[in-house]
């Protein structure tokens, strides 16, 4: 297949993906929400229709609000991101939302995070995303322990991990200009929506893999002796529509999420949407390859 044949051209485009990605998380940095630093999640309701946002901002700042996020959810309402608040501030949130009563509000919900609880939500998140990547490969060793020519097993798991890294990079990326531009922030639905993408990317990658296993089996009983590169690109062939409609049909899905659904949504969806991508694409332009990259370096070495 043509993208066996290229890769190096797809190695390149990779290779800029990440490089520009990093260069934003340098720059940029990420925007951690309350969830991992500590703050305030305000829900403000309007009862008779709410103000602009702008108007709504400048009325935050006169009152000494700063580093805050806000973000329309519903019709009516504004949830307000913020530091920890003094208790001037948090008792008079709701006549700062009123905007001096011209536009009556009130407090619908109010929570408060600890910048303890917030440091360890954090780590977990760490800890959950590393542990997800290193039982994907050790599953995937696992599940081709038969196969040992003329890639042994953990290859197939080593750059699968490799593509799921690429996969993490790139929405962090693409969040990092989000949050500089936007405001977006990262916190705990962030997390929920890279390790869907981590889900969602390696089981593409398992169903070519799989082919390949298949196909090298095939080869073997009949005595047929094919080039591995050969091999891959046709077990890539053989799945490229499956995961291209699989994933359009995702992206649909997501796409009536981002547009239809609330604003509280948006950002769990756009992350989604880049990540579902990003994962398509190391599935089928990165992953098999790398696979054939790998046995090349492998036979010139024997």
């Amino acid at each position: 297949m043509l993208i066996v044949t290229h890769r190096k051209i797809f190695f390149a485009i990779t290779g800029a993906l990440i490089v520009l990605s990093l260069g934003a998380l340098v720059f940029f940095g990420l925007r951690l929400g309350t969830d991992f630093t500590g703050g305030t999640l305000a829900q403000i309701t309007y009862e008779q229709g709410r103000p602009d946002a702008k108007a709504l901002s400048l009325a935050l700042d006169e009152a000494g609000f700063a580093g805050y996020s806000l973000r329309g959810a519903g019709e009516s309402d504004y949830i307000l991101r913020a530091g920890s608040l003094t208790d001037e501030m948090r008792g008079g949130l709701g006549a700062t939302a009123s905007i001096k009563g011209v536009f009556p509000a009130t407090i619908a919900e109010l929570t408060e995070v600890g910048p303890t609880i917030g440091l360890e939500l954090r780590n977990k998140a760490i800890v959950a995303i590393a542990l997800v990547m290193f039982a994907i490969l050790l599953f995937i060793a696992f599940a081709f322990r038969k196969v040992s020519k003329p890639v042994s097993s953990w290859i197939y798991g080593l750059i699968a991990l490799v593509t799921l890294i690429h996969d993490v990079i790139v929405p962090v990326g693409f969040y990092s200009v989000l949050g500089h531009y936007a405001g977006a922030q990262v916190d705990t639905l962030f997390v929920t929506a890279i390790l869907t993408v981590l889900g969602f990317s390696i089981h593409d990658t398992i169903v070519v893999f799989d082919r390949v296993r298949e196909n090298l089996r095939v080869n073997q009983e009949r005595g047929r002796r094919e080039d591995f590169a050969e091999t891959a690109g046709r077990s890539l062939g053989q799945t490229f529509v499956r995961s291209i409609n699989t994933s359009l049909t995702v992206l649909i899905t997501l796409l009536a999420l981002f547009f239809i659904g609330p604003d509280s949504t948006k950002d769990f969806a756009l992350t989604l949407l880049v990540g579902i991508i990003a994962g398509t694409y190391s599935s089928i332009f990165l992953a098999t390859p790398l696979l054939v990259t790998t046995e090349r370096w492998f036979a010139k070495r024997r």
